[in-house]
This record gives C-alpha cells, sequence and structure tokens, in this order.
C-alpha cells in the first residue's frame, strides 16, 4: 500500500483536533469534584516513532531521532482498586494504528498503576502511569527492524503517562505518553523494540 508522504501526519493532527474540538467543550460544561466515582476513561493520542532508546527520553530529550513514522491511538481504560486517593490500579487495551512509514495495526492489554496525589494538584491535577502487557503487531513493524535487524509481532508493551488537567475539570486531561514495545532482555525474542512519543486527550466517565 502505498502512502502520500505527510497523510500520518495529516490524519493523526486531524483525529487530535476533532478529539479537542468535539470532546473538550462538553466536559469543560461539567463542574464537578468527584473524580473517584469515574472508573472509566477513553484515551485518544496520536504519536511519532524515534530510532531512539526509552531512556533517550528522558536524558536527551531534546536530540531525539523521528522517524517518518506516526501513530495514532485509541485505548479504553477502566479502575479496578484504589488506595486511598493516593494509588490506583486500571486494566487498558489499545487499539493503534501505524501510517506513512509502517501502515499495520497494533493491539496492546495493559495492567496500570497510577498515582495520584502531588502537591500541586490544586493547581494543576497530575497524575503519573506506568502500564505493561502483551503486545501484537499485524507485520513485523519495519522500524523495530531497522533499530535492531528483526523482530516479531508478539512483544511486550508498555507505557508511561503523564496527565495533566484543571482540578475544576476533572473529567479531561492532557496526557504524553512513551509508548514502547520491547523484546524483555530477549525472554520473548531475540532482538526488537521502539519507542514512540505520543500527545492526546483522557476523557473520565
Amino acid at each position: 500500500m502505498t502512502h502520500t508522504p505527510g497523510s500520518g501526519k495529516r490524519a493523526c493532527c486531524f483525529i487530535l483536533h476533532l478529539a479537542f474540538s468535539l470532546v473538550v467543550p462538553f466536559c469543560l460544561a461539567v463542574n464537578t469534584t468527584q473524580a473517584s466515582e469515574w472508573k472509566n476513561s477513553l484515551n485518544v493520542y496520536g504519536g511519532r516513532m524515534t530510532s531512539n532508546h526509552w531512556e533517550d527520553v528522558f536524558i536527551d530529550t531534546f536530540n531525539l531521532d523521528f522517524k517518518d513514522s506516526y501513530f495514532m491511538a485509541i485505548t479504553l481504560a477502566r479502575t479496578i482498586g484504589r488506595y486511598e486517593d493516593k494509588f490506583s490500579f486500571e486494566i487498558e487495551g489499545h487499539l493503534v494504528k501505524h501510517f506513512d512509514y509502517m501502515d499495520h495495526w497494533e493491539f496492546n492489554g495493559l495492567v496500570t498503576g497510577r498515582w495520584e496525589k502531588f502537591p500541586w494538584d490544586n493547581t494543576i491535577d497530575t497524575g503519573l502511569a506506568f502500564g505493561i502487557g502483551p503486545s501484537y503487531a499485524t507485520d513485523e513493524p519495519q522500524v523495530e527492524i531497522d533499530n535492531n535487524d528483526e523482530t516479531s509481532k508478539f512483544l511486550v508493551y508498555w507505557m508511561i503517562e503523564l496527565a495533566l488537567g484543571l482540578p475544576d475539570h476533572p473529567r479531561t486531561a492532557l496526557i504524553l505518553r512513551l509508548h514502547h514495545r520491547s523484546n524483555a532482555w530477549g525472554l520473548i525474542h531475540k532482538d526488537g523494540g521502539s519507542n514512540g512519543i505520543g500527545i492526546g486527550m483522557k476523557f473520565r466517565y
């Protein structure tokens, strides 16, 4: 299948714009602070793949090597446990479409732990999450082959998410995600893995 150069970037921007345009105004109209009553969340985010290792995202943030490979992800999550107002556990499923350099689908399922208590929450409501689980790609991702010479359709997926929201509108948050597939130090496959950086929206319900 051929793709017009930049089509993936335009698709990601369009879907994110649609999410911001339709979801955010509705959510901002709801002024409530009963966030703990919402057990579900819908996440929509778009991103771009890199050739870097995951740790480079944190130690060499401004020198990442981005590829002409884009993705859009829609995820559904449900809270399955909570410790006071500090920590929660979630299960989450992903549907991911890759564009431009790659054009396969990706499916991920994970268990997530989320820390929700920060000193500045009255100003910026903040959450930090880590999730891990199995990942399946409908084709062997070419970015992973470029980075590692080989890969597998089945790998381990993990993500780190930073969520930022306004205390008066707790149903929505801006999310930043590190989107990572891994061979789990050779436990799943001899080699393989990739990293993407995503940005989008979280809608709690």
